[in-house]
């Protein structure tokens, strides 16, 4: 009740410009629209801190009003173990992050919020993405109790397979959104760089993909326990860990809140104190259930689940060792680096490619043991598949092998589920929605990577620029002054290779408080690509620095998460 009491109370501050209190000072100010008042009441280190300590609070609410058929003993040893990691950040709050600092004497305006932070999608892209990290403390808490009280069970398993499925689809749906402002918003014109903070959010995303599978068999057969109980930690470990390469400032990204030392140590502490207590647990409580061996065949359903969760922990340790390294070089030697797409990709890739063909083929095959008896479309499905991407690579004039492979084991993927989505109905409607999903954004990213293309040069009022059968006329500027900034745009014509003209207005926003100058890209989005431009000021000169790129089937991306995440959504009402 307090933590709801307290956070409605910093909501009020930011409304009415209360700059008595600091955390207000130094993130609002009195020209701030009402809706990005509100926003930058969690779009700082203290107040986002106070946000995650408000849905902590609130989980373990909802979790002991839905949990009233589960074991007394159960609910009070997840309650404690919750409790641990709200009272966890209880002190940090206190100690380090109080939101409620009073400033005396107390200033006439604020210092403002960070303008690429006063974004919609921002806004509410951390609340989302907290639903996500703090359902995954759920998940580690019930993992303990159940762990302590030896209750894993396949009644256990559908019990927690439900905020499993809750934090996934959170989780799920905060990455979309900062993929999406990333991609307008700054101005770079993509919606992925391997961003330490992107990765961060990345890295639970992926241990909790590889629970979600491994508790679908736990439910069915009493296996694989010891993983759940290791990836229920892992996942909770992860979304800690995030928060501490956030919050202690050691990272380096566009949307990192804090560079205060003290506040990393304490985090760090923290988190290993509940690593020592959860390895504790688990070497000396676990007792793996021999009554039920594993005897699946390497041919099942189980087998291409558990060969799939070790490629996504091998995807995850490449992400948390390109995330990491730097740091740690940095700390031992002083040198900085900076690990970027190249090794992310050539890391990756050529491991997607068994993930893309086991995950089509896995669930065709039986629980236990399965033959290829009457699998022969799967034999014709890959030969299609192998086709058709052979042709596209032929066709465009792309040159590397691997691209093939990738898109026919995409396309592979993609006619599989889609078939299944016809034949079966509503047979593992969830499961081939997602897998469907999944198939469409692997599809759209390896065609938007392999066939975008980009513009850039500068250019002054009245000039044309030609290129590649692209005409770029920059026609004229105007100035227009909104509340908290003023825009100048740019209107530039582009005319392509078939004659088509289309009008693009990317502007430059100058905001007063900071006085900082924003580019902000216009987008003409259509099923086919999107028509991306921005421009920018060269400095003491009268030329702008322009950037055109196609971008081929962009707005897929995001509608290919959406699926996914609509699959997560559909097993809430039907059984997987």
């Amino acid at each position: 009740m307090f933590v709801v009491i307290s956070f409605l109370g910093l909501v009020l501050s930011f409304v009415i410009s209360d700059f008595s209190n600091e955390t207000v000072f130094n993130n609002s100010h009195t020209a701030k629209p009402l809706f990005y008042k509100i926003s930058g009441t969690w779009g700082n280190h203290e107040g986002s801190l106070l946000l995650w300590l408000l849905v902590l609070t609130l989980f373990i609410f909802l979790f002991l009003l839905r949990t009233k058929k589960q074991s007394k003993q159960y609910r009070i040893l997840t309650l404690l173990f919750q409790q641990i990691i709200i009272i966890g950040f209880f002190v940090f709050l206190l100690k380090t992050s109080n939101p409620f600092n009073y400033i005396y004497p107390i200033p006439n305006e604020g210092l403002g919020l960070n303008p690429i932070l006063q974004d919609p999608a921002l806004a509410i892209h951390p609340p989302i993405l907290y639903l996500g990290y703090v359902g995954t403390s759920i998940i580690f808490s019930a993992a303990l109790s159940a762990t302590v009280l030896n209750y894993i069970s396949k009644k256990w398993a559908s019990h927690i397979k439900k905020w499993v499925l809750i934090s996934w689809v959170f989780l799920t749906f905060g990455i979309l959104l900062g993929s999406i402002w990333a991609y307008y918003e700054l101005g770079w014109g993509g919606f992925w760089f391997w961003d330490p903070v992107e990765n961060v959010s990345l890295m639970p995303w992926f241990a909790l993909t590889t629970l979600l599978h491994c508790i679908l068999v736990l439910e069915r057969r009493l296996i694989l326990t010891s993983w759940v109980v290791v990836l229920s930690i892992a996942t909770f470990t992860l979304s800690m860990c995030g928060t501490f390469l956030v919050r202690s400032g050691i990272l380096n990204s566009v949307h990192t809140f804090a560079n205060d030392p003290e506040r990393g140590i304490f985090i760090l502490v923290f988190l290993f104190s509940l690593i020592f207590l959860s390895i504790f647990i688990f070497i000396f409580f676990h007792k793996p259930d021999n009554k039920s061996p594993i005897n699946f065949s390497w041919l099942s359903k189980e087998s291409s689940i558990l060969f799939n969760n070790w490629l996504m922990m091998y995807f995850l340790s490449v992400v948390l060792i390109g995330t990491v390294y730097p740091i740690f070089l940095d700390v031992i030697s002083s040198e900085q680096i900076s690990v970027g797409p190249p090794f992310y990709h050539r890391l990756i890739i050529p491991f997607l490619i068994p993930f893309l063909l086991i995950m089509a083929i896995g669930p065709k095959l039986d629980w236990i043991s399965a033959t290829l008896k009457q699998k022969f479309n799967l034999i014709v499905f890959l030969l299609i598949s192998f086709f058709l991407a052979g042709f596209i690579v032929v066709n465009l004039n792309v040159e590397f092998l691997v691209n093939t492979i990738l898109i026919g084991s995409s396309f592979y993927l993609f006619f599989l589920t889609l078939s299944d989505l016809f034949k079966n109905k509503l047979l593992n409607i969830s499961q081939n929605i997602s897998h469907f999903g999944f198939s469409v954004l692997i599809l759209s990213i390896l065609f938007n990577n392999i066939f975008s293309s980009e513009i850039i040069t500068n250019m002054k009022i009245g000039e044309v620029y030609k290129k590649d059968q692209i005409e770029i006329s920059f026609q004229n500027i105007e100035q227009k002054k909104e509340k908290n900034f003023n825009s100048i745009i740019g209107t530039f014509n582009i005319t392509d290779s078939e004659n088509k003209s289309i009008i693009l207005k990317p502007q430059l926003r100058i905001f007063n408080q900071p006085n900082i100058i924003t580019s902000e890209a216009d987008i003409k989005t259509t099923l086919f690509s999107d028509k991306f431009m921005v421009m920018n000021v060269v400095q003491n000169q009268e030329y702008f620095n322009v950037r055109y790129q196609i971008k081929p089937f962009m707005v897929w991306v995001w509608i290919s998460v959406i699926i996914i995440s609509l699959g997560g959504l559909v097993s809430f009402y039907r059984k997987i």
